[in-house]
């Protein structure tokens, strides 16, 4: 959904400053306008609306259309046509680093000098009506991403030992010299033949087995906790003066002026 931004500058220089800005952040600008007045009171913009139409067509009749047309009149208009509200914040933000007018602020202030121009300006005229106009405080609630957790797993290798007692055989031949007479069983194994004894000995043999021995489980913990909002909101407050001794002098004055004729007429009274 789109939205307008809008931001108010005293001067061009600060205005193109704040559209060269838009685009080096990525707002094209065929999205943005730029509106101002000359010297001759001559507008020139680039959308062919008239300031004052602009913001009536805007926020309709009400003072916020006043304010910012008086106050556009006297400067430069940008008007950013966002395209999604992330993009309408980061216009606003823009906007006010270059130097946009705080409307409400320089409304005041030219009132308070008396410079206001606009259509409900209240001087030179019989019939005034000042509006009352009180701001109310709306507090809601967005979300926003406050932390994160994340977990990862790897593989990690640690050397490990374990001691074995290994056996080995050795087949020995020992010769040993000897001398007496041969026996029926030696005779038997006078003969062509062989011997054969093999040697054995014990290797160690590695065997891998994987066993669970924790786990780790990952969930949301919910939380509410009740926060109070702090704000201040305007109101306009009317202070009414009397000048009770002007009204004092007129009705002495009318008194003593009936005092006058009542002398006039009992004088004449008199002389007749």
């Amino acid at each position: 959904m789109g939205q307008t931004v809008i931001g108010i500058f005293d001067t061009v220089d600060e205005a193109q400053e704040a559209v060269d800005q838009l685009q080096v952040n990525g707002i094209n600008q065929d999205r943005v306008d730029f509106s101002y007045q000359d010297a001759r009171n001559q507008q020139h913009n680039n959308d062919g609306d008239g300031i004052k139409d602009f913001f009536k067509n805007l926020f309709g009749s009400d003072d916020r259309s006043d304010s910012y047309s008086e106050i556009g009149r006297r400067g430069c208009v940008v008007t950013v046509h966002a395209q999604t509200p992330e993009e309408a914040t980061r216009a606003s933000s823009i906007l006010d680093e270059c130097g946009a007018i705080d409307v409400d602020d320089r409304a005041q202030q030219l009132r308070d000098s008396g410079q206001w121009n606009s259509s409900q300006n209240l001087e030179n005229r019989d019939d005034q009506t000042i509006p009352i106009i009180q701001e109310d405080l709306e507090v809601g609630k967005r979300e926003v991403e406050e932390g994160r957790v994340r977990i990862r797993s790897r593989i990690v290798e640690k050397p490990v030992e374990e001691h074995l007692r290994l056996r080995s055989e050795r087949v020995n031949v020992v010769r040993n010299p000897v001398d007496r007479a041969a026996t029926a069983d030696d005779l038997d194994t006078f003969k062509e033949g062989s011997i054969e004894l093999t040697e054995h000995r014990e290797v160690p043999i590695v065997n891998k087995t994987a066993r669970v021995v924790e786990e780790v489980r990952i969930n949301k913990e919910i939380q509410e906790n009740e926060e109070t909002v702090r704000d201040t909101v305007r109101r306009t407050d009317v202070d009414i003066d009397q000048d009770s001794n002007l009204r004092n002098e007129r009705s002495d004055r009318r008194l003593s002026d009936d005092d006058d004729d009542q002398i006039d007429d009992s004088n004449k009274g008199f002389y007749k």
